[in-house]
Order: structure tokens, then C-alpha cells, then sequence
């Protein structure tokens, strides 16, 4: 069974950084694309960022030139390195695993989500 464990989430002024990570544990988790999602309050999930088992990247225009998304195969573990933060990306951040193509943005297994708040 595979599993996702998020950390890293906080309180955090506007500004400031944070860095969320992933483990996963269950599979080879090489062999997933990963990717990062958010959900605010009262709006839908919405995608943040990807990184493919090949290690290329995506990013949503919101949050690009501003967050970094990061693997590391030998902990078994994807970060999202986020700077420069800002009080719209408050929302509880969820990583998620598959084998379908990053643009598709479907996943086959999630975490449980941690949350981050930026004051303003």
C-alpha cells in the first residue's frame, strides 16, 4: 500500500519561506510522477507544481519563479521549496503520486494534506 506523509506546513509572514516535504513509502518511488496541489478555503484544488520520474518540471503560473519542487530518490521524498510567500497561497498543500503524465495532472495516491498560512 502507498502511502504519502506531507510536513513541513506552518505559520508564516508574508515574504518568508517554507519547505514542504513528501515521503512516500509502499512503492518504488522512482518510478512516480509527482506532483504538489492546494485547496483554500471555499475554492477548488488546484494544481501547484510537478516533477516527473525523469525529474522535468512544471509549475503553475502563480507560483512560478517563486516555488521550487525537488526530488530525492534516495530518501524517497519530494520538497517544494517556497519563497517569497504570499498571503494567497494560504491553503492546506497536498502531494500526490502516479504514473500518468504530469498534464494530465491525475494521480493514483495523496497524502492527507498540511497547511499553510501566510500573514500578511
Amino acid at each position: 500500500q502507498v502511502q504519502l506523509v506531507e510536513s513541513g506546513g506552518g505559520l508564516v509572514q508574508a515574504g518568508g519561506s517554507l519547505r514542504l516535504s513528501c515521503a512516500v513509502s509502499g512503492r518504488t518511488f522512482s518510478s512516480f510522477n509527482m506532483g504538489w496541489f492546494r485547496q483554500a478555503p471555499g475554492k477548488e484544488r488546484e494544481f501547484v507544481a510537478a516533477i516527473t520520474r525523469l525529474y522535468n518540471t512544471a509549475y503553475s503560473d502563480s507560483v512560478k519563479g517563486r516555488f521550487t519542487i525537488s526530488r530525492d530518490n534516495a530518501k524517497n521524498t519530494v520538497y517544494l521549496q517556497m519563497n517569497s510567500l504570499k498571503s494567497e497561497d494560504t491553503a492546506v498543500y497536498y502531494c500526490a503520486a502516479g504514473s500518468r503524465p504530469i498534464y494530465t495532472n491525475a494521480y493514483d495516491y495523496w497524502g492527507q494534506g498540511t497547511q499553510v498560512t501566510v500573514s500578511s
